[in-house]
């Protein structure tokens, strides 16, 4: 099965969404241009992306869709019908468990997978179908809104690094403990 990694920005408040699931506050974020905090290493280094419902509406609102790997949205809500047109050659909806996706993907020769979405990451945890997570918590607090974790259940983790950036970001990376 493929290894599934997460690679997510939250609020200090552990908040990856606003309360409409929107993501504008990520871009109002004081970063630089030209720092993405390892996002272009991170992502180079997968075969596809596995996301939520919510987490694909708030994507395929935006005007330029941000990914070239395929992507698979997890729904019970969608269907392929719902996959904007321009789209239909990049992403695909499944309602599979997550071990059956991860089979699948498996049997399709994808070895890395990148994880994103509150509740598509807690139900991978869940199942013990992470190895590793790298969040960056940002200097905001939005009060409310989707959290990060969604019931994943106990989780121990292994601290690998963390990095800071001077206009606030903080990165940790964890391994999930065996």
């Amino acid at each position: 099965m493929p290894e599934v990694h997460i690679f997510i920005a939250t609020s200090l408040d552990g908040y990856i969404a606003d309360v409409q699931g929107g993501l504008e506050w990520l871009l109002m974020m004081p970063a630089p241009e030209d720092e993405d905090h390892g996002y272009t290493a991170f992502i180079e280094a997968v075969d596809c992306l596995v996301m939520g419902s919510g987490s694909f509406r708030a994507l395929a609102a935006m005007r330029d869709w941000p990914h070239d790997k395929p992507v698979v949205v997890l729904s019970r809500s969608l269907g392929p019908e719902d996959v904007p047109p321009h789209l239909l050659n990049r992403v695909r909806v499944m309602r599979a468990t997550p071990r059956a996706v991860l089979r699948q993907l498996g049997a399709e020769g994808m070895r890395r997978v990148y994880l994103d979405g509150g509740k598509v990451i807690s139900s991978f945890l869940r199942e013990g179908l992470v190895q590793r997570l790298t969040i960056t918590r940002l200097p905001v607090i939005l009060g409310a809104g989707l959290p990060l974790f969604d019931d994943p259940g106990p989780q121990y983790l292994v601290h690998l690094e963390t990095r800071s950036w001077p206009h606030g970001f903080v990165q940790s990376v964890y391994q999930v403990a065996p």
